[in-house]
């Protein structure tokens, strides 16, 4: 049995790859093709050939005064991106209507900072009533930072389904892209969200100068987090930010990216995110054999191809948008869990 085979094996029986296993979907010699028909393949297992759209609504843009290397929207930074405070909860919710009539199923709202207020928090929940009064189906997901006691809480009860925060790089190089939060911090975010009941969601950027190590690190961490969802993104280097000018990545090197976290998540929404189309171009079709989730036109503070555009990607892939009425996960393996009917109580031996 070839590496790629053994793979698709493992991830249909959701069991996590070897590291030797994972660095291999990065460097091994497998053709392009073979490799993303073996993900395409537990894809098509989990998913089908469906595809969730998702949308995000920057809430809050620019004059952050965290340091991420990556953003355009950090502390000194001079990428001439669009500043504004707070857009009132009808203008948002004017801008997710549009988003869900063309097929979004998850509205993302995000807003730049290092963690909300609890007055940011009650703006959020007027946000949520607002998208919801027109669109009780669909979901919500909150981007804000750093999560503190209790706010977790508090979007749950408004209405959130989800809430995201990426960890975006290895535990190992996260002080060489930011300097005023820890990767502990991230970690603690994701999981205050997940114990209070919202829908965690966690990815990466990749292009940053990160190692194949480093890959693989981000991506058993996360694994460890469990997320419902892990967006994948590909660097855009803003002018005005410390990453400017670092175009490392190519179209294959993506698409095994994508690969390695389909094995490593086979039946978890993996989503392409930001930098999709500068960097994989004309292979996007072929990264939606691996992913099962896209963002709907733009982004934070960039632009995506037009939301006809990825319909029409969709469409000519042969795949269908995911509905709203239609459970984006695969139902849990409950034969995963075994009762024990043996040692302690019982007449039949303990197994060791």
């Amino acid at each position: 049995m070839n590496v790629l085979e053994g793979l698709v094996n493992k991830a249909l029986d959701r069991t996590l790859p070897t590291r030797d296993e994972a660095l291999h979907v990065l460097t091994g010699d497998d053709d392009l093709l073979d490799v993303v028909a073996a993900a395409y393949r537990v894809r098509r297992e989990f998913f089908g050939r469906r595809v969730k759209l998702n949308t995000i609504i920057n809430m809050k843009s620019g004059l952050c005064p965290e340091d991420c290397g990556y953003c355009s929207q950090r502390l000194g930074s001079t990428a001439e991106i669009m500043k504004y405070s707070w857009i009132d909860p009808a203008e948002a919710a004017q801008l997710a209507s549009k988003a869900v009539d063309a097929g979004a199923k998850r509205v993302c709202l995000v807003a730049s900072g290092r963690g909300p207020g609890d007055r940011d928090v009650r703006r959020v929940e007027g946000t949520i009533d607002a998208i919801k009064a027109e669109h009780p189906q669909v979901e919500i997901c909150v981007c804000l930072g750093l999560l503190k006691d209790g706010q977790a809480e508090v979007l749950r009860d408004a209405g959130a389904h989800a809430y995201s925060h990426n960890l975006n790089t290895s535990e190992e190089r996260y002080g060489d892209i930011c300097t005023t939060h820890t990767y502990a911090d991230r970690v603690d975010t994701v999981e205050r969200a997940t114990k209070a009941g919202l829908s965690p969601c966690s990815g990466a950027i990749f292009g940053m100068g990160e190692s194949d190590d480093d890959i693989v690190d981000l991506a058993f961490a996360l694994r460890e987090l469990d997320p419902d969802s892990v967006p994948i993104n590909f660097l855009i280097p803003f002018e005005g930010t410390p990453l400017e000018g670092r175009w490392q990545l190519t179209p294959e090197r993506c698409l095994r990216i994508l690969v390695l976290f389909r094995f490593c998540f086979p039946d978890v929404e993996v989503r392409l995110a930001g930098g999709r189309e500068i960097h994989l171009r004309g292979l996007q079709t072929l990264a939606l054999h691996v992913a099962n989730s896209i963002f709907l036109g733009d982004y934070l503070t960039s632009e995506g191809q037009p939301g006809t555009d990825d319909l029409q990607l969709i469409a000519d892939a042969g795949f269908t948008v995911e509905g709203l009425d239609h459970a984006t996960l695969p139902a849990a393996r409950h034969d995963l869990v075994t009762l024990r009917r043996r040692g302690a109580g019982t007449t039949t031996p303990l197994n060791a």
